[in-house]
């Protein structure tokens, strides 16, 4: 499986690097992009798993969804960071993270631009090309480098995400938006940021994510703390850490999460043209 795991992120990568540049995009949401380059990377992971795992369950982002109860389910993003990749910005990623039981099993994330691929197995610990990750040593989040992304709705609550950014700047050393959390979170594992934080996002961003970070020794929870329960749960609140700083973090996000919350109102209809 972790053969086939490692091969299918570098075809998807080789299908990316190679339509670099040369695509245009649709629109699913106002923020929310698709090119072919998503669709034909999400084809050649797909092939990959069927051909040899016929009987196990897939949760793709691109709309497909053939989960029958299997013992494994691969959980799939072929494409983190469309919009960074339908402007040319180098900075992607393929995501693919395994769960058996539900449970985290097995997980990968590639960059196909710097040719960096992060996988994880079940207590066996995280690798970066075949060299083992381990988070930083960073104890304080005033020393802390942070990484952050936000939401589709942002056009909506952009002063709710912006008051959490404020806070940490506030306090933090530095943080950072890449525009792709599968890497955010492999950058945790590796040591290269001490914390990533995001509301709203799906299962496929963050499956391989969250046993990189756990198996290169650091925390994955909910904003109250809690680990994800189901995955139905992977990525609507995200706090990965080194652990160090994970307690500090809770403390700036928990009295913020529940002073500031505030639904935005429906905004009137269109009128059509």
């Amino acid at each position: 499986m972790h053969k086939t795991l490692t091969a299918a992120l570098r075809r998807a990568g080789q299908v990316l690097r190679r339509k670099f540049g040369k695509v245009t995009y649709s629109t699913k949401a106002r923020a929310n992009l698709l090119t072919e380059a998503d669709l034909e990377s999400q084809r050649v992971i797909l092939a990959a798993i069927r051909g040899r795992f016929p009987d196990h369950d897939i949760l793709a982002e691109e709309g497909h969804a053939s989960i029958r109860g299997a013992e494994f389910l691969w959980v799939v993003d072929p494409l983190d960071g469309t919009t960074n990749y339908a402007h040319g910005f180098p900075v992607f990623s393929v995501s693919i993270g395994v769960l058996r039981r539900g449970r985290p099993f097995l997980a990968g994330v590639y960059d196909p631009m710097k040719d960096e691929c992060f996988t994880a197995a079940k207590g066996k610990g995280a690798f970066l090309n075949g060299e083992r990750l381990k988070v930083s040593p960073t104890a304080s989040l005033s020393k802390a480098l942070l990484i952050t992304g936000f939401p589709y709705d942002r056009d909506q609550r952009s002063g709710y995400y912006v008051e959490f950014y404020r806070a940490f700047l506030d306090i933090c050393h530095d943080i950072r938006r890449s525009g792709t959390a599968a890497l955010d979170m492999a950058w945790v594992a590796a040591g290269r940021a001490d914390a990533f934080w995001e509301f709203g996002l799906s299962p496929w961003d963050v499956a391989a994510g969250r046993l990189l970070v756990s198996e290169a020794g650091g925390t994955v929870t909910d904003f109250g703390g809690r680990p994800w329960q189901g995955l139905e749960t992977f990525g609507r609140q995200t706090l990965a850490s080194n652990g160090r700083v994970h307690r500090e973090m809770l403390g700036v996000i928990g009295p913020r999460l529940a002073a500031t919350d505030r639904r935005p109102r429906k905004r009137p209809a269109a009128r059509r043209k």
